[in-house]
């Protein structure tokens, strides 16, 4: 049984697209297509229903899912051991990050994990879109939003602390809010689609919709409007610490903290085996942060 066939079937099972499948493991959409078929000759079963529109697992591949899963962490738990006796890391570590953290602070991270690891190599992709892991083929997403994937596992690297500030300039043509409530008479500067800001008071928590006449889908794109007195904004200090120590952004309400419980946190897909570079990886940034979240001092 070919294991390259295996690993197939199981992006096909995630994605439910033998092309998209075959792209993540570099294949045309033919040569996968012609590897399923072979699976399937070999196994003498049928595993997937194939239409123009849509391809889904038969009974037989359901069955056969976790089987094949079995296998291929098998094998992955062999190469790592046989990795460690040389204690190195070699391959390929595909990772995608938001692009302001991954700019500022992961870029910085990377120098010392790739001095300690001089065999791998790293795939680095900066969206703040939000990318399907799976789909997309990657061993690591850093986010700062909250897992809704059960089928995924999260581990903290950093606080994600937000405050809503504005520039001097703006504040002293406009005023300074001294409630939520007043937001509604200023501009504010919301990231794209992030335009409900809810914040703890004593009587609870008060939601508030942003309004304003510029949104924008970048967080360095946000603070730096905000710095040219565009409007008041929400801003994660790790991209605003800058700012705020040079007084070019001040904070506001800040007897009304924002009701969030934000953090910077690595997705990873859940397996039986981790594989080694994952765990090196988000052990290194958890260390690494511990010592470099200069934003939260």
């Amino acid at each position: 049984m070919n294991i390259e066939h295996l690993k197939l079937f199981l992006r096909v099972a995630a994605t439910n697209n033998i092309s998209l499948a075959g792209q993540a493991l570099g294949l045309s959409a033919a040569v996968a297509s012609n590897h399923i078929s072979k699976l399937e000759e070999n196994l003498k079963v049928r595993l997937v229903h194939r239409t123009t529109r849509k391809v889904s697992l038969t009974e037989e591949g359901k069955a056969f899912l976790p089987y094949a899963e079995d296998v291929i962490a098998s094998v992955a738990s062999a190469q790592a051991a046989l990795r460690f006796t040389d204690n190195a890391l070699k391959g390929t570590l595909r990772l995608t990050s938001p692009a302001s953290f991954g700019r500022m602070h992961l870029i910085p991270a990377l120098t010392d994990f790739l001095a300690q690891h001089p065999g791998l190599n790293i795939d680095l992709k900066l969206s703040d879109s939000i990318v399907d892991l799976v789909e997309g083929g990657f061993d690591i997403a850093i986010r700062n939003s909250q897992l809704k994937d059960s089928s995924l596992i999260a581990t903290k690297l950093a606080t994600d602390s937000r405050i809503v500030c504005a520039s001097p300039d703006y504040l002293a043509k406009h005023g300074v809010p001294v409630s939520p409530q007043d937001l509604k008479n200023h501009q504010c500067i919301s990231l794209t689609g992030l335009d409900h800001w809810s914040f703890a008071g004593e009587n609870g928590e008060m939601v508030i919709k942003a309004k304003g006449n510029l949104s924008a889908d970048n967080g360095e794109a946000i603070r730096d409007a905000c710095v040219n007195g565009l409007g008041i904004t929400v801003c994660s200090k790790w991209i605003a610490y800058q700012q705020l120590q040079d007084n070019k952004l001040i904070p506001v309400l800040t007897d009304y903290p924002l009701a969030s419980d934000t953090a910077i946190w690595a997705i990873y897909p859940s397996a039986r085996q981790v594989a080694p570079k994952i765990r090196a990886f988000i052990d290194y940034c958890k260390q690494y942060f511990v010592e470099n979240a200069y934003w939260e001092q």
